[in-house]
């Protein structure tokens, strides 16, 4: 932070010497006159200093992709909601719950009913009171709507919800559920007065410029694709802000980002390059940190069946062959993710195997088996399936000869080692006789030919886990495909029905047992090839801003609210 200097005005005061003169024919000495009383100059104080204020500058590779809780998609959108947004409860970097919007919960005898106690005094953004009558109207909005890709997911299970009184929520489930806490985690708190008036069919496309919400921060700037400013909530019941405010700015490259935070046009970056981590570590005002996360790479296929096309936006243009399972399954044998790993991450993750991330404890299966890199076994695959090189290019063709194995493989810009991951596998599975034609586009553009339309072949994109394993295994289910949440279009009734079973099994055992034959299933079926599950990087400035929150052993993540709330100039 700059600091200003005042400039002091001296004044000086003259003395006037007054001579005296005497007759001319007897000169007398002369005497120097009495001096005068004079009155010195109001001495006058600077006003104080105004401090700058204390602007933490966030640069990262993405962007929000929606401002409508309701509609967003990216990681991104989501960091921006938990700044401007509350929810009945919160998790903190360790994993534990805690209090949020509502101060205590308890649930009946059967498990069926939960009553939460709301603070008193909290209030909106534009000054309205928060009650309970917002928070119901909240959650019955996202049940309402199943066309919202993530937010409905959450609400499934949930049978009534009323506001009692201005401070007593009661949400009644159809049976009792053994996750219910991270059912309500990510519920953000809407303005009844702001949302009652859209029509129903028009909730999805509410730009919600100005984001009204309970948070630490609000919305007073944003510019699409480029930037969004976010002013602190000084009156946030719970953790008002040490800042004055955050502006999240969009790089174009990677170079770009690592060049501002040395520059210091940047105070924190979030994206941080590995191949630049060593160099950035050298540098005596930038602290990297490498941390944990419930991150995951994931390979993409379209395996959306001809039946179940969304009738609305659907294109399902997926090459023929990545519908084969044994395709799929040849292509995980033809991946060498501990290569992936030290090439392109230089060692900073570990192997996948499942949507749940081994970060989730005991809810990932650490009993399954991964497909073994092993190239001769993956064109034996091919092989024996009929899918031959006949015109000697070194690209297989279709059992019927109709066209070759060569498939568009999507990755959006903003991941940072996503070329580098593109290139390894072009290479890897060129030596199946699979060629893919990698193409990086706009986040935006990705998301477009991804789901519910299903134009493309591959896809390398990225999952953040809940820390309860039901919502990214929810994505797998076919309910989903129609409203954009699944991205791959697997439909599979056995998987369907055990995702039913374990959202009502009270008993951790019983719901981890159905949880791991899920992902058995999953594993079998490879709609999904889970490279790495990834660690987080971030890098801030030491000499600008102070008392971000990371927990060691924990989940990384500078750019939370804990952590933003908690943030402060270096003095």
């Amino acid at each position: 932070m700059s600091t200003r200097k005042w400039y002091l005005t001296l004044v000086l005061a003259l003395a006037l010497i007054v001579s005296a003169c005497g007759p001319a024919q007897t000169p007398a000495p002369t005497q120097p006159p009495a001096p005068q009383a004079t009155q010195p100059p109001p001495r006058t104080e600077p006003p104080p200093a105004t401090p700058e204020p204390a602007i933490l500058r966030i640069g990262w590779s993405g962007a929000p992709d929606s401002l409508n809780p309701a509609a967003g998609l990216l990681s991104e959108a989501y960091t921006i909601y938990e700044l401007t947004y509350d929810t009945l409860i919160g998790l903190d970097l360790s994993g534990k719950y805690y209090p949020e919007l509502a101060e205590s919960w308890e649930v009946s005898d059967d498990g069926t009913v939960w009553t939460f106690h709301l603070r008193e005094g909290v209030k909106f953004h534009d000054g309205t009171d928060f009650t309970a009558e917002d928070m119901a109207f909240t959650i019955q909005f996202y049940k309402d709507h199943e066309e919202f890709p993530y937010l409905n997911t959450y609400t499934l299970n949930f049978e009534k919800v009323e506001a009692t009184d201005d401070s007593t929520l009661v949400i009644t489930l159809g049976a009792p559920i053994g996750n219910m806490e991270s059912q309500v985690l990510f519920l953000y708190a809407l303005p009844k007065h702001v949302w009652e008036g859209i029509a129903f069919d028009e909730a999805i496309k509410f730009e919600n410029l100005e984001m009204i919400g309970t948070g630490p921060f609000k919305v007073v700037n944003y510019v699409r694709d480029q930037s969004i400013e976010l002013a602190a909530n000084t009156d946030h019941y719970l953790n008002p802000p040490k800042i004055d405010r955050v502006i999240f700015q969009t790089y174009e490259s990677s170079d770009a980002l690592v060049q501002a935070l040395r520059e210091g046009q940047a105070d924190l970056i979030t994206d941080v390059p590995q191949t630049t981590i060593a160099s950035l570590k050298q540098e005596a005002n930038i602290t990297v940190q490498v941390g944990g996360s419930r991150s995951l790479r994931d390979i993409i296929f379209n395996v959306v069946p001809d039946d179940k096309c969304p009738a609305e936006g659907g294109v399902c243009s997926g090459h023929p062959a990545i519908k084969d399972k044994v395709v799929r399954q040849a292509l995980a044998h033809a991946t060498d993710k501990q290569q992936i790993i030290d090439v392109a991450l230089l060692g900073l993750g570990t192997p996948g195997l499942s949507l749940v991330p081994r970060s989730l404890g005991d809810w990932f299966n650490s009993e399954l088996e991964d497909y073994a890199y092993d190239v001769d076994l993956a064109n034996k695959m091919l092989d024996d399936a009929g899918y031959k090189d006949t015109d000697g290019d070194g690209v297989r063709e279709m059992p019927d000869g109709s066209q070759p194995l060569q498939f568009r493989f999507l990755i959006p810009s903003d991941i940072v080692t996503g070329a580098r991951e593109g290139d390894l596998l072009k290479a890897m599975w060129a030596e199946v006789g699979v060629a893919i034609d990698v193409q990086v586009l706009e986040p935006d553009t990705v998301t477009a030919a991804c789901c519910p339309a299903f134009d493309y072949d591959v896809l390398l994109w990225g999952w953040g886990a809940d820390p309860d394993p039901a919502w990214l295994l929810d994505v797998l289910r076919t309910d989903n495909i129609d409203n954009g949440f699944s991205e791959t279009g697997y439909s599979n009734p056995v998987y369907d029905q055990l995702f039913v079973d374990q959202s009502t099994a009270v008993d951790h055992e019983a719901r981890k047992a159905i949880i791991w034959e899920m992902q058995k299933i999953a594993l079998e079926d490879v709609p999904y090839i889970i490279p790495y599950y990834q660690n987080n990087v971030m890098a801030y400035r030491s000499d600008k801003f102070t008392g971000y929150v990371y927990v060691e052993g924990g989940l990384l993540s500078l750019d939370d609210p804990l952590s933003l709330s908690n943030v402060e100039p270096v003095r």
